[in-house]
């Protein structure tokens, strides 16, 4: 299995079909911080939003699917599996109103306190075990809700800029929005190219996630046969292998640039110029009202 086409995580695809490739970088970049920063203090009415948003411009991208399905179907799942360990891990949290504090707020009280768990399971003996009682209450769900969409729109969203934009392009929009800190002093092209490095960096730490996976299957190890300390001590000979393939890469990629006696740094060599048309105008003037309208609906309904 070639992961690096199978799960192009943080990969430019080539191609000319999808639309998101004519959207100005500035603007993803714009695009991208909403749906990182807008989560923060907002409600689960906002957050699936966003996740339905997402979901919609993963659909409607043009992209090739085989790009993105794999990598969608292992992140949905994830987000819900960390959003279910959230439930269940505050399952148990009661309501602040259940607490009594006078005898003339027992109505209340108990009003309160029926309609704050949303699930309620009593205890239940299977065997030799006891389970329960499992109480479900709006807070836990909106934990778990708050959880798995936050994970889903971080990385499904970078995911999707990078996908359809080159690392160049990325590293130009954000030395346009810097460019005011240049004025005083501070190294932004140097930033700016470790940060190029970092991006490059990305198929290559899947490559050898590829080698060595190929190197087990090759061996034919059976782990079922080994136990649980041998196959912890192969796992971590994996983990102990991948690092020192990896820093041998950081190692050689260092020895490349100290062999220049020195780097010149032009950021505005990575601006990348696309044909000029309708579509393009059409297209991004669409990302702008998308941010307008994205900020506007996020100071109405994005409220706890």
């Amino acid at each position: 299995m070639n992961l690096l086409t199978k799960f192009p995580v943080g990969q430019y695809v080539y191609g000319n079909r999808s639309w998101l490739r004519i959207i100005d970088s500035r603007l993803k970049i714009i695009i991208v911080m909403i749906f990182l920063i807008t989560p923060i203090w907002a409600g689960p009415i906002w957050r699936l939003s966003l996740v339905c948003s997402l979901l919609l411009i993963t659909f409607l991208s043009l992209l090739p699917t085989r790009v993105w399905w794999r990598s969608l179907f292992l992140l949905s799942c994830l987000s819900l599996l960390i959003g279910c360990i959230s439930i269940l891990a505050s399952a148990d949290i009661q309501s602040l109103n259940g607490y009594l504090r006078n005898p003339n707020e027992i109505e209340v009280a108990l009003e309160n306190y029926k309609n704050w768990n949303i699930l309620q399971i009593p205890s239940q003996k299977i065997w030799f075990m006891n389970f329960g009682p499992f109480n479900l209450s709006r807070k836990s769900l909106e934990l778990g809700i708050k959880t798995s969409t936050l994970i889903f729109t971080v990385i499904q969203s970078v995911n999707l800029m990078l996908l359809s934009t080159l690392q160049e392009d990325i590293v130009w929009g954000l030395s346009w929005f810097l460019y005011p800190l240049r004025k005083i002093g501070l190294p932004i092209n140097k930033w700016l190219f470790q940060l190029l490095i970092a991006l490059r960096f990305i198929p290559l730490v899947q490559e050898e996630f590829q080698n060595l996976i190929k190197s087990a299957s090759v061996r034919s190890i059976n782990f079922q046969k080994l136990g649980f300390k041998k196959f912890f001590s192969v796992f971590l000979i994996f983990i102990e292998r991948l690092f020192q393939n990896i820093l041998l890469r950081i190692d050689q990629g260092a020895e490349s640039l100290l062999s220049k006696k020195e780097i010149n740094i032009k950021i505005n060599r990575f601006r990348i110029f696309y044909p000029y048309g309708s579509l393009n105008v059409i297209v991004n003037t669409l990302s702008i009202c998308f941010i307008c309208i994205a900020i506007f609906l996020r100071k109405l309904y994005g409220a706890l």
